[in-house]
């Protein structure tokens, strides 16, 4: 994490939010969240703030030029320095070792260590360019406006990617009420409670099972790991987008819902309107309809929509293992729209949901494997490997508490909007609940098992 868990929690988050109320004008406290943004980046990565500042800098002066005589030199610089520094950045290493690999060669790697939030600033910059490009009264004239936007830390290195011209007018007036302030707050602690108290154990198994010996895994075991791990990483991804916009709230932006029960889609189209909302939009407003969308014909669109998974999987690492991810659910989207697996066979039913679940677990099987063949080691146990394994069950029974048995029964029904209908209609009693979870997870943390969040690599 950029700062330790609990110096974030306990001094910097207080000290903002105390320092931006007590500062009266709307300039003040844009000054305020803008320094603090910058030093909550540097405090992790100080030799790459220069690099944030070039960046957001760039698509700045695009956003001029977009709005001034010269629309496409803009949005051509914007494009080519976006994706520059992160083929620099972020996968020059995956394209030397893969040309090493093909061609027999040697070249040496660069070396380069990962810009956290590095995807998700870049993103950020070059969709405010682009909407410039559209609609030219969005260009904004203010530098600083421009770099709060970009840099605001709350969704700066994990997300939700968020869109100019959603908060644009909030960065110059907006409104924090003490029951807006209580909702941020209560929001935010959901999210907190995601990580530490669902997340973090659903890792712990989901570890033990990825550090197995592939001979040693065993179905149980295998399947144990697979679904553990997608219960982490959605607790864990959703945990942070709801600390994002809690934190929003808390001081007067609006973000967007990143995440609506993905779980509980009947299609791999419906996941993917659930999950990661703000970049399956953004790669459907900014790749998917450019590219033609659906309106050139099936053979295009079908071809639009795998180029579209293919860069969802590569934003997601520089690493087969995501692009193949991407693919694999690139095909799934295609084999439902083209017909091969009818919509009606499954659009909300039980069968649906058992065919999403399937197709998202092992999409994250691959996802999560360290290498290929580990990947390949873990789907051989799930579907082959008959019997119980011993030391992947003992492993898997040894973690297997029944505390742990407790998180997996709640994590399994919090993932499906059968919670949301629990949810007590009294807000004194979510409130004072929050409390309780606020408490839960600072025990939590003094006992140091808080793990940084995964989305934060990307």
């Amino acid at each position: 994490m950029v700062f330790s868990s609990a110096v974030f929690l306990f001094v910097f988050l207080p000290a903002v939010f105390l320092l931006e109320r007590m500062a009266r004008d709307v300039r003040l406290k844009n000054a305020l969240l803008l320094a603090a943004s910058l030093i909550f980046y540097a405090f992790g990565q100080a030799v790459y703030l220069p690099l944030l500042l070039i960046s957001v800098l760039l698509n700045y002066l695009c956003g001029l030029l977009v709005a001034g005589r010269f629309p496409k030199l803009g949005v051509g610089l914007a494009v080519a320095g976006g994706i520059g520094m992160l083929a620099v950045y972020k996968y020059a290493d995956f394209a030397i070792g893969t040309i090493n690999g093909l061609l027999g060669l040697s070249l040496p790697l660069t070396g380069i260590s990962l810009p956290i939030g590095i995807s998700f600033f870049t993103f950020q910059g070059l969709s405010y360019v682009v909407d410039v490009y559209r609609d030219r009264s969005l260009v904004s004239r203010s530098f600083i406006k421009v770099l709060l936007y970009i840099s605001f830390f709350p969704q700066l290195i994990a997300g939700p990617i968020v869109k100019y011209h959603d908060i644009d007018k909030e960065i110059d007036a907006r409104c924090t009420t003490p029951y807006q302030t209580a909702l941020g707050v209560r929001r935010f602690i959901c999210g907190l409670s995601k990580k530490l108290l669902l997340s973090n154990a659903m890792g712990q198994m989901a570890d033990a099972v990825f550090g197995l010996p592939a001979g040693e895994i065993g179905m149980f075991a295998a399947w144990t790991g697979a679904i553990c791990y997608s219960l982490q990483i959605y607790f864990d991804f959703s945990g942070y987008s709801d600390m994002a916009i809690g934190m929003g709230h808390m001081f007067g932006f609006h973000f967007l819902e990143n995440f609506n029960y993905p779980y509980a889609s009947t299609t791999i189209k419906e996941f993917w309107r659930r999950w990661h909302i703000s970049l399956s939009t953004w790669f459907r407003d900014y790749l998917y309809i450019p590219l033609g969308g659906n309106r050139r014909g099936r053979g295009r669109t079908w071809t639009n929509r795998f180029i579209v998974f293919f860069a969802t999987g590569l934003w997601h690492g520089a690493s087969w293992n995501f692009v193949l991810w991407g693919l694999w659910h690139g095909l799934f989207s295609v084999l439902e729209d083209c017909g091969a697996l009818p919509s009606r066979w499954f659009k909300g039913k039980l069968i649906g949901r058992i065919y999403t679940l399937l197709i998202v677990v092992l999409g994250f099987t691959l996802f999560r494997a360290d290498t290929l063949s580990q990947a390949g080691a873990m789907f051989a146990a799930m579907f082959t490997g008959i019997g119980l394994d011993w030391t992947g069950t003992a492993t898997v029974c040894a973690l297997f508490t029944p505390a742990f048995a407790v998180t997996l029964l709640l994590a399994l029904a919090l993932s499906f909007p059968l919670a949301k209908r629990l949810e007590p209609k009294r807000e004194a009693v979510t409130f004072a609940g929050a409390l309780v979870l606020l408490v839960l997870c600072m025990f939590n943390l003094s006992a140091g098992t808080f793990n940084p969040f995964i989305y934060f690599r990307f």
